[in-house]
């Protein structure tokens, strides 16, 4: 996810395009991250404005941000679909703990 003008619009007009075609099994949520080497070696770096932590994976956006951003998408998924199962893609465990999701029993797509 990116915090992009109207992020709260785009993301959520696009869970309901996914729920009016299925119902997936998980929703794993992430947000931009980027390697300092392809910070480097891109052109166009517009998309690092984004960017404003470092941590020693690389870039990422901010916590405030990622936390609004993920709040704000599984009170949706829950409140409209009374959907649960969500996953976040490398992030920390305070991030999960403050989610009130437990990182040990949710699978992110890419180890389930």
């Amino acid at each position: 996810m990116v915090p992009i003008e109207n992020w709260e619009k785009f993301y959520t007009d696009l869970i309901d395009l996914i729920f009016d075609s299925f119902i997936p099994e998980r929703i794993t949520l992430g947000s931009l991250r980027g390697l300092q080497s392809t910070i480097n070696g891109v052109k166009d770096k517009s998309w690092v404005k984004y960017l404003s932590e470092s941590s020693n994976w690389g870039k990422k956006v901010g916590i405030n941000a990622r936390l609004a951003m993920y709040k704000k998408l599984i009170s949706y998924l829950s409140e409209k679909y009374n959907y649960s199962n969500v996953a976040l893609c490398k992030e920390t465990k305070a991030l999960w703990r403050i989610l009130k999701l437990d990182y040990k029993k949710i699978k992110c797509n890419c180890v389930w």
